[in-house]
Formats: C-alpha cells, sequence, structure tokens
C-alpha cells in the first residue's frame, strides 16, 4: 500500500541527493578556479537543465499514472518497452554503482578516525546498515533521511554563521594554474543530477501525481538557493589561492567545524540510502516488465517492498566495493543519468509537439522548452567526457537492439503509434504535392501472395527486392462470406505471425471476394492512400488452364492502371535459392521493360540475400554486323549506369525457328535467377487474347531456372534512373 507524501517520499531523497559531497568539498575549489560571476553561471546553467528537466518530468507525471519504476516507468510508457530498457537498465547499474561511490567517499573520512579497521570491512559493514535499514522497511529508511537532513541543515547553518580566522588562513601551496570554465563545470554538474532519487520512489506514493512534480520541484529549487549563497559567502571570506588549494575550506569556516564531518558523512550515506532506495525499484519494474528475470519483481509485505531485487542490488554494490576501480566507470554511470533525463525531455517535446487529444497534463508548456533541454542534455554529456557519452550510447544502443529481438510484445499504450502517425501523416501530404520522379523511384510491391506457406518465395522475392528501399504489401482473398471478420482477423494475426518470425519488414492487407480475381481486382483498385498506392503488382504463375482468361484479365487490368507487373514461376525441381549466386537478365533494351528489368535486378543483387551476386546482361542479335554496336552501347552504359554487371552479346542462328527460345534455355543453365521480360498488350486486346499469349509462353518457360516476367505499367523511362 503507497503511503509516502511529498516531502518524505520524494523532495527528502532528492534534496539529500542534490546536497552531497561536491556541495562540501568541491564548491570552494569551483570558485577558487573560476571566479564569483562564472561560479553562478555554472551554477545557473547546471540548474536550469535540472529544473528543465523537472518540468518535463512534472508534465508527464500530471498526464498518466505513474506506478513503481520512476524514470523507467514515464520512459517505457511513452517510448515502449525497448527504449524504456534501454535506458532503465543502465539507470539501475548508475544507482546502485553509485551506492559504492558514496560509501567508498564515506569511509575515506571516517578511516581516518577508525584507522585500524580495514576500509573494505568498514564498507562492506556500512552497506550492510543501509542495506537492513532499506530491505526491512522503505518507511524506516526515510525516517534515518530525515535525521540526516536535519544534520545537513546544522551543518550548513554552522557554515553559514562561521567567520575566518582572526589571524587569517595559513599559506597553502597553489595548485599549478586555474582551470577554465569547462573542466570545472564537468566537476561540479554530477552535484545536481539527483532529482530521479525521488521520482524513483513513485510506486511508494500517495499521490505521485501531485507529490513528483510538487518534491521535484521544490528539490531543484531550494539546491540551487543553497549552491548559489554558498560560492557568495565564500567569495566575500576567503582569497582565491585558498579556495583552490585547500578542500576542507567549509568546515574550517564552520562555527562548529565538527557539523560540517557530520554533514559529510550524512551526505555521503543520505545518497546511498536513497540509491538503495531508488535501485531495487527501478529493478523490479523492470522484472514486472519481463526486462529482466521475473523473480526480481516480487513484492513483500503491505508496503510492496522489493526486498529481492533489494538484495540483488546489495549484492552489485558489495561486489563493486570489492572490485574497486570506480573512477574508471564514474564518468559513463553520469552519462546514464544524463542520457534518463534526455529521454524524459524527449518524451515532454515529442507529446506537446503532438498534441495528441490524451495529453493534457496540469503543468502545459511549448514543445521548445523541453526539446531545449533534450539538446542541452546532449550538450552537456559531450562536454563533460565524449568518450564516456559514446561508450554510454553503444550500450544504450546494444540494449535498446537486443530488447528489440526479444519481441516482449508489450501491450500498454505508448506514443509511438502517434508519433509515427504524425510523421506519416507530414511526409504523405507533402508527397502529394510532388510528381512521380523516376530518380526518386522506390518499389512499392503489393505481393498477391495466397496462402504463404504455400507460397513463401514470392514473398521472398519481393522482400529482397524491397528489402529496405521500398514498401511491401502481403496480401491474400477470402473467398465468400465472412459477416464478424472473424476468418479476416485469424488471417491477418497469422501473416503477421509469419512475417514477423521470419524478419520480413511488410504490411498485411486482407480482402473479400467471390473468387481470387475478382478480389484481387478490387484490392488493386481501392488499396493505398494518396500518393502511397502500389506500383507494382507480385503474381505466382498460374498453371491451371481454366484459369488462363481471367489471369490474363487480372495482367490487363494492372497494365492499364498503370502499374507494374510481375510474375515469378519457380522451376518443379529447382527451389529459389539466393546462393547460387548468379542472375541473367534477358534484355531487348527497345521498352520499358528493360529499364524495370535492371532496377529490379540490381535492387535483388544489393539485398542482403543476394549481396554480391553476378549479374549478366544477355541480349540476342541477328548477325555479327548488329553484335559491335550493341556490345558497344552495353559496355558504355553499364559503365555509365555504375552497375556491375556483365554484358554478353548472342548471334541467333538463322536456320533455326526457335532459336531465341533454345539460346534462353541453354545459356540460362547455371542461373539461379533469371528475368524476362512480358509483351505488352495492345490497346484493344483481349483477356482471351492474351491469355493465348500466356498459354504459348508458359510452354516457352518449361526447364527454365526461376524465372521473374516482367511488365512495365507507370508510365516512367526507367531507364532514366541509370543516366
Amino acid at each position: 500500500m503507497n503511503k509516502f507524501g511529498t516531502f518524505k517520499g520524494v523532495y527528502l531523497p532528492s534534496i539529500l541527493t542534490v546536497l552531497g559531497v561536491i556541495m562540501y568539498l568541491r564548491m570552494g575549489w569551483v570558485l577558487g578556479n573560476v571566479g564569483l560571476l562564472s561560479t553562478i553561471v555554472i551554477v545557473s546553467i547546471s540548474s536550469l537543465i535540472t529544473f528543465l528537466t523537472a518540468l518535463s518530468i512534472s508534465a508527464i507525471a500530471t498526464n498518466m499514472e505513474v506506478k513503481g519504476g520512476g524514470a523507467y516507468y514515464m520512459i517505457s510508457r511513452s517510448f515502449g518497452a525497448e527504449a524504456g530498457a534501454a535506458v532503465g537498465l543502465p539507470l539501475f547499474l548508475a544507482q546502485v554503482i553509485g551506492i559504492g561511490f558514496y560509501i567508498t567517499g564515506f569511509i575515506e573520512s571516517l578511516s581516518l578516525l577508525l584507522p585500524q579497521i580495514s576500509p573494505l570491512a568498514l564498507s562492506l559493514g556500512t552497506l550492510v546498515i543501509l542495506t537492513f535499514f532499506a530491505y526491512i522497511s522503505a518507511d524506516l529508511a526515510l525516517r534515518a533521511q530525515l535525521f540526516i537532513f536535519v544534520l545537513i541543515i546544522l551543518s550548513l547553518l554552522s557554515f553559514f554563521l562561521g567567520r575566518p580566522p582572526a589571524d587569517g588562513f595559513a599559506p597553502v601551496p597553489v595548485l599549478g594554474h586555474p582551470l577554465t570554465f569547462w573542466p570545472v563545470f564537468a566537476v561540479f554538474f554530477p552535484a545536481v543530477t539527483g532529482i530521479l532519487s525521488g521520482v524513483s520512489m513513485s510506486g511508494d506514493l500517495r499521490h505521485p501525481r501531485k507529490s513528483i512534480p510538487t518534491g521535484t520541484m521544490a528539490a531543484v529549487i531550494s539546491g540551487y538557493l543553497i549552491y548559489l549563497a554558498i560560492p557568495v559567502f565564500l567569495h566575500f571570506h576567503v582569497p582565491s589561492d585558498v579556495l583552490r588549494s585547500d578542500m576542507m575550506i567549509v568546515s574550517h569556516l564552520a562555527r562548529v567545524p565538527e557539523l560540517i564531518l557530520l554533514g559529510i558523512w550524512g551526505a555521503t550515506l543520505s545518497s546511498a540510502l536513497a540509491s538503495l532506495l531508488g535501485a531495487p525499484r527501478t529493478l523490479q519494474a523492470l522484472a514486472q516488465d519481463r526486462i529482466v528475470p521475473a523473480i526480481l519483481g516480487k513484492s513483500f509485505g503491505h508496503a510492496s517492498n522489493p526486498r529481492l531485487a533489494t538484495a540483488f542490488s546489495f549484492a552489485i554494490a558489495a561486489l563493486v566495493l570489492i572490485l574497486g576501480e570506480l573512477d574508471t566507470i564514474a564518468p559513463v554511470l553520469t552519462m546514464f543519468l544524463l542520457a534518463a533525463y534526455g529521454m524524459l525531455n524527449l518524451i515532454a517535446a515529442v507529446e506537446a509537439f503532438m498534441n495528441n487529444p490524451s495529453w493534457r497534463p496540469v503543468f502545459r508548456m511549448h514543445w521548445s522548452v523541453p526539446f531545449v533541454s533534450f539538446l542541452l542534455c546532449l550538450a552537456v554529456m559531450l562536454m563533460i567526457n565524449p568518450g564516456a557519452t559514446l561508450i554510454a550510447a553503444v550500450i544504450i544502443t546494444l540494449l535498446f537492439t537486443f530488447t528489440v529481438n526479444r519481441r516482449l510484445n508489450r501491450r500498454w499504450e505508448d506514443m509511438r503509434h502517434g508519433l509515427f502517425l504524425a510523421l506519416a501523416r507530414f511526409s504523405i501530404y507533402r508527397l502529394s504535392n510532388f510528381l512521380p520522379n523516376v530518380k526518386s523511384w522506390r518499389p512499392n510491391i503489393l505481393v498477391l501472395s495466397g496462402a504463404p506457406t504455400q507460397r513463401w518465395y514470392l514473398i521472398q522475392l519481393a522482400d529482397a527486392i524491397t528489402h529496405g528501399k521500398g514498401f511491401l504489401t502481403v496480401a491474400t482473398v477470402i473467398k465468400g462470406e465472412d459477416p464478424e471478420g472473424e476468418k479476416q482477423q485469424a488471417m491477418e494475426a497469422s501473416l503477421n505471425e509469419f512475417l514477423a518470425n521470419r524478419k520480413v519488414p511488410a504490411l498485411v492487407e486482407i480482402t473479400h471476394g467471390e473468387s481470387f480475381f475478382s478480389g484481387a481486382r478490387e484490392l488493386i483498385r481501392t488499396y493505398g492512400m494518396g500518393p502511397l498506392i502500389p506500383n507494382t503488382v507480385l503474381l505466382g504463375i498460374t498453371e491451371k488452364e481454366e484459369h488462363f482468361s481471367e489471369y490474363a484479365e487480372l495482367i490487363l487490368y494492372i497494365h492499364r492502371r498503370k502499374r507494374n507487373v510481375i510474375l515469378f514461376r519457380e522451376q518443379d525441381d529447382v527451389r529459389f535459392l539466393p546462393f547460387y549466386r548468379k542472375i541473367i537478365c534477358w534484355w531487348r533494351g527497345k521498352e520499358s521493360n528493360a529499364g524495370l528489368m535492371l532496377a529490379a535486378s540490381y535492387l535483388l543483387q544489393t539485398s542482403p540475400e543476394w549481396r554480391g551476386a553476378e549479374l549478366s546482361i544477355k541480349t540476342i542479335v541477328d548477325s555479327e554486323e548488329a553484335a559491335q554496336p550493341v556490345r558497344t552501347f552495353l559496355s558504355q552504359f553499364l559503365a555509365n549506369s555504375r552497375i556491375i554487371a556483365h554484358p554478353d552479346v548472342i548471334i541467333k542462328p538463322s536456320e533455326r525457328t526457335d532459336a531465341v527460345a533454345r539460346i534462353i534455355h541453354e545459356r540460362s543453365r547455371d542461373a539461379a535467377l533469371i528475368f524476362l521480360g512480358l509483351r505488352p498488350p495492345a490497346p484493344e486486346e483481349t483477356a482471351q487474347e492474351y491469355a493465348a499469349y500466356y498459354s504459348s509462353l508458359l510452354t516457352r518457360l518449361k526447364g527454365l531456372p526461376p524465372t521473374v516476367l516482367l511488365l512495365a505499367g507507370e508510365d516512367l523511362n526507367f531507364k532514366e534512373i541509370f543516366s
């Protein structure tokens, strides 16, 4: 049962993480290096980024029901499980490894009082005590943080009530030349990145929609005021060379120096405790979404404590303390926090830009505000440590790819559908203002595959041609009535699963018809949106003579609607297998079919399945006199087209009437796939007349390797693609 309010559940963990060791040990150093004005600028820029991020968090939190997981929950429910996992897993690691950093900082000062005890033993003992508080009860841990908060307030009062020594500061050696703005900025900025500690408690709040914005904004503002007050106070009381050299200057100024030491201890322990509360809750949310093993998401007690996730976090933190080498990975962990910041800002920017009816946050702002904050996060990441930024980006990308490949199929309603819909709307409206251009031509193929398991080779060919370069729609026709749509829904689900399992990016379209041919004609007539309609229809060969007339009528229908036609025929005893690695185009070169054939074969050759395959352009001439100019033309054309292909000009024997068919058969034996052109129908040609041509064509195709027949229908000169 969630029970924490704004102060205890959000403000306290956030402000205690913000008011950390940098405030005590590095604030004077920052001032001594860059001066008061630049220090105020550093504090202001850093806090501005945090403030803008807090605004984004407030907008998101007041527009959705935020459950356990904090930043991970917000990101995953906005950009999907894949993006949530890509940021959530590193965020969890940053939180849990941060426990080791904070405890190490605490032990460095404690070891001065207890030199006889091993620092590692002190570290592990501290971790056990803190984990006890977090494991038993979050309420107990937050009560301990309240005590620490009082100590920090008392230490700050002691500092501001202090005065310089009457005899001045003792001379100290000056440590080199002052550093410039950005290196100092890089040291200070992590001090203000603690606001996610409170957000991580989202699952334990009574009213997260109210508490997260109020507590987070209050922590940012109060932290900013404190970080401004300290350098102003130091500026008027301590020389800059002392500030750069004396890391304990805050203690030396304080009215009660011992309170500063207690404050440092409190700052490190409270940050460690906040991470021990936040990290398991992030892990618990990841487990409940099946990103990590589900057992880690188990809850205990009426407060739903993530005890298994806490134990797992303890184990990692203990390993971190044992292994050491924290300084090596510290910059990368900071990048993970900033990546989470950037994602939260991007979510708010995209939601505000799209302005969907579902986006109704209490905290409203123009989309440019969070977008600027997103850009600032990226800029700060690069300025702090470009190498760490690159490493973090690679890790996040790998996690995203891994999660995508797992196909988690989480079904919550994230913003991705709306985002892609907005992009599609923008693109379609803009595209409608342009005439078709052969230079930007892409295959938009409609495959009439029927049952895909029986004609998988049709989808395989279409995917190889369109892969990464065009659109692909796999369609089938359901015969008869389906009043409830149950058959259509089942077929769509089956097709989508079939394509997903084979990693074929395609749309699925199901239509109804009294017959396959009537349904196919209706689909070709109506399918598409605006300028996005299929420009090419791919069919399998039919060898049933009773269907020849309807089949020819369908080809004529497609052609006369100015669409390209591709017919694909497999050889009976040789399947369509790319590893044969040879493609032959039988090229006449005089009609649009030639350009379309070359475009299709080139796209096929550049697909992953066919990459590196040999492409041969073969043409047949009547005599040696005609052969030489054709050879010259082909060589120059291929050179100018920047296509790697082998031209082959073949002279036809004059004594045989079937010479062309015989040559095609003999010269195609070693091919994996051949391309041939279909005869364009005459303007007044009937379906019966074209069916007779089709019947004679089938006879000539017998014995050939898998064959692609093309008929260009678009009003485009496809040869210009290669000019």
